[in-house]
């Protein structure tokens, strides 16, 4: 993967690196952020540091892409993530955003995701992008809805063992390029 930060109005994107690991933890050990997103909860610096290395650092590797660190310009911290995770079992990527909770509702997950996929509709050869929210999540549907993804369908996330219907989302390269 080559180096790159994506900038926008307030925010700056780029790849994760291991001195991000104690801002990482911060929105990982969240528990409105893992309610939120049905994660398991990080609670030590040695389980961030294995997503950053075993998880984030090799998938830039592999795809060529990840999930990304935003770092709000004002406050110069990382804030949360947002970026693309390929899912080998359906063949397609999914977008994927998590913020400190004092972030939430001032466009930043929208602001970011633009960014994102503009991107990745650039860089990549994704034809087809998913996105997945827990049935009680409305902001991420709004979210996921502003930025033109239509709901799919309602179904358990693969290879969870509960019978919990989450809401999947897909947006078409040719859907995007268009509005």
């Amino acid at each position: 993967m080559k180096p790159f930060t994506l900038e926008t109005e307030r925010l700056l994107i780029r790849p994760f690196r291991r001195d991000d690991a104690a801002e990482v933890l911060a929105f990982s050990s969240h528990p409105e952020v893992v309610k939120s997103t049905g994660d398991t909860m990080r609670t030590t610096l040695e389980e961030v540091y294995d997503i950053i290395d075993n998880t984030w650092l090799k998938e830039y590797t592999r795809y060529g892409y990840a999930r990304y660190a935003v770092i709000h310009k004002e406050d110069q911290k990382v804030i949360g993530f947002n970026g693309l995770k390929y899912l080998p079992e359906i063949g397609f990527p999914d977008l994927g955003y998590r913020f400190l909770p004092e972030y939430w509702g001032q466009g930043i997950a929208t602001e970011s995701s633009r960014a994102v996929l503009n991107y990745a509709f650039q860089e990549f050869p994704v034809n087809k992008i998913l996105g997945f929210t827990l049935p009680n999540n409305q902001a991420s549907m709004k979210v996921l809805e502003k930025l033109g993804f239509l709901l799919w369908k309602l179904a358990p996330y693969p290879g969870d063992d509960n019978d919990l219907n989450i809401h999947w989302y897909h947006l078409l390269r040719e859907n995007y390029e268009r509005s």
